[in-house]
Order: C-alpha cells, then sequence, then structure tokens
C-alpha cells in the first residue's frame, strides 16, 4: 500500500482475471472517487448486514454503500492493522460498483479497509466502477482517434531509432489515452440478467 500504486489500473486488472465479476460486455469506466454527498459512509452505509432494508423509493433515492459481507469489528486483527495505514495516509482504496436499480453502490473490495478507515473516522478512499453508455457515436469517435494514433505509433517505428524513442513514444501513448479520457462517460443503468438454471 505504501507504493503508490495505480489503483484504477490494478482493479481493472483483477477484474478482467475474474471469472465471475461484474464485468460485462460494454464499457466500463474505473475512476478515484473523493467526494460523496453526505450521509453516505454514516447514516446511509448498511450495517445491519444481512438483515437490513433499503429505502429505495424515497424521494431523493437512497446513495448509499451495500457491503458484500459484514464489515468486521473495528478491532478485529486486520482492521487493527489497516488503522495504522489510515493514519498514515496510505491505505488502498475501496472498490464501489455503481448499481443504478439500488441507486447506491455495492462495496466489492476493501471490506477491511472500509471499517479500518471508518473506525479512524475518515471516508474510505474509493475506486468506483460504472457501467457507461456503449453508443455507436462513442466508438467511431474512439476509433478515429485509435487508429490516428496507431498510424503515429507506426511512423515513429520506422523512423531511426534515437535517444529519445523512448521518450517520444510514452508522450504519444500519453496524448492518446488523455484524449480517450475526455470523451462523454455518463452512467449507464445497471443491467440485470437471468440467473443460470442448474
Amino acid at each position: 500500500m505504501r507504493t503508490g500504486a495505480d489503483w484504477p489500473h490494478r482493479y481493472a486488472l483483477w477484474l478482467e482475471e475474474r471469472g465471475l465479476g461484474p464485468l460485462h460486455y460494454g464499457r466500463w469506466l474505473l475512476t478515484p472517487r473523493s467526494t460523496f454527498v453526505p450521509g453516505i459512509w454514516d447514516c446511509d452505509l448498511v450495517q445491519d448486514w444481512p438483515d437490513a432494508t433499503l429505502e429505495l423509493l424515497c424521494g431523493g433515492g437512497w446513495h448509499g454503500v451495500l457491503p458484500l459481507r459484514p464489515l468486521p469489528a473495528p478491532d478485529s486483527s486486520r482492521v487493527k492493522a489497516y488503522r495504522k495505514h489510515a493514519r498514515e495516509g496510505t491505505l488502498a482504496p475501496v472498490l464501489l460498483w455503481w448499481v443504478s436499480f439500488l441507486d447506491g453502490w455495492l462495496l466489492l473490495d476493501g471490506h477491511d479497509r472500509a471499517a479500518a478507515a471508518l473506525a479512524e473516522g475518515m471516508q474510505p478512499a474509493c475506486v468506483e466502477l460504472v457501467r457507461v453508455p456503449d453508443d455507436a457515436d462513442w466508438r467511431a469517435t474512439a476509433e478515429k482517434i485509435t487508429e490516428a494514433h496507431e498510424e503515429r505509433v507506426a511512423r515513429l517505428a520506422e523512423r531511426p531509432a534515437g535517444p529519445h524513442a523512448a521518450r517520444e513514444r510514452q508522450v504519444l501513448d500519453r496524448g492518446y489515452a488523455d484524449v480517450i479520457s475526455t470523451l462523454a462517460y455518463d452512467a449507464s443503468a445497471t443491467a440485470v440478467f437471468d440467473r443460470p438454471r442448474g
């Protein structure tokens, strides 16, 4: 945790490797999330697990966090170890999945870290997983940007390798990532699938 890892990237790799995770075909966005409306991590955090009732029909929605298992006690051994990281500012973020029909988030990873941050009176650092629309306009724009990037990379590879070739490639890749990241990423409705029989 003290290495300052790129947590959205690390979570993306873990999610791709899992066979039974939430990902399915389409566009997904994984980004750090640091601001929430008041109450998300206290009064709207489901702590009466699994006997809680979500009030989804109220006017403004629920907008809370639903852990996939009970949060551990603040004095459990793992939470105690993580509390030290929370105080030092080195605690890894938790992974939240925005689920539109819940109007809130599922806590996918980091139950012990969330409990540690909350025990220290802090809001846990978060990485948010959101399904975004996969429309044709976005895809066409992304394909044009990708094609232009690949042409630039090919031209760079054709040139004689100079002392700055690696840096030039890095700048091209960074520019491509920056442009792609500016495309619209509005949240999409969460898909619901039939449960497999068997």
